[in-house]
């Protein structure tokens, strides 16, 4: 009923708390159903996980951002088709952005997931991870918590440099 990758998203901000995956798993995604529209209720899901990365490294002007442009995509859709509840979450968010923008310290969030079925299938992925459902950020591990700092970006570099090609042949044609 609900796409792997939107489970496993799901698993990981509420399970292991790592936002940057979450990011990374839900573009991957995106890219392949989505891509073009930046308005995507992905994209505002993307964006908050972003924001929770954000905050949770003290960046409070990144996440307050993101979080805005999260809010502005999320408020276009109906979240039906992803389980959620629409007016809790914005009641969170805008809730969130507040104690963002008076600078309080990153608490772990919980997203109002309403579908109980939905709530199943991300728990046992995360037992099957190894993670615990709904537990707290472990702010004392690193990896996850500066992880845009420690990961291997050989493969973004080389993207990069080819669109750079790309863009400048096109501009020489």
């Amino acid at each position: 009923m609900y796409p792997q990758e939107y489970i496993e998203f799901l698993v990981h901000f509420h399970g292991d708390r790592d936002y940057f995956e979450c990011h990374e798993i839900l573009e991957e995604y995106w890219k392949k159903v989505d891509k073009n529209n930046k308005n995507s209720v992905l994209v505002g899901l993307i964006l908050l996980a972003v924001s929770n990365y954000h905050h949770r490294r003290g960046n409070f002007s990144g996440a307050a951002r993101t979080l805005k442009k999260s809010l502005k995509i999320i408020e276009q859709h109906n979240l039906d088709s992803l389980g959620l509840s629409k007016e809790e979450l914005l009641i969170m968010l805008k809730a969130r952005l507040t104690h963002i923008q008076e600078r309080k310290e990153y608490v772990s969030m919980r997203l109002p997931i309403k579908d109980s079925s939905l709530i199943e299938a991300c728990k046992r992925a995360c037992q099957q991870k190894g993670f615990n459902w709904c537990e707290k950020s472990d702010l004392s591990n690193d990896e996850i918590v500066h992880r845009h700092l420690l990961r291997d970006r050989s493969e973004v570099m080389i993207e990069r440099a080819q669109a750079i090609k790309l863009r400048q042949k096109k501009g020489s044609e």
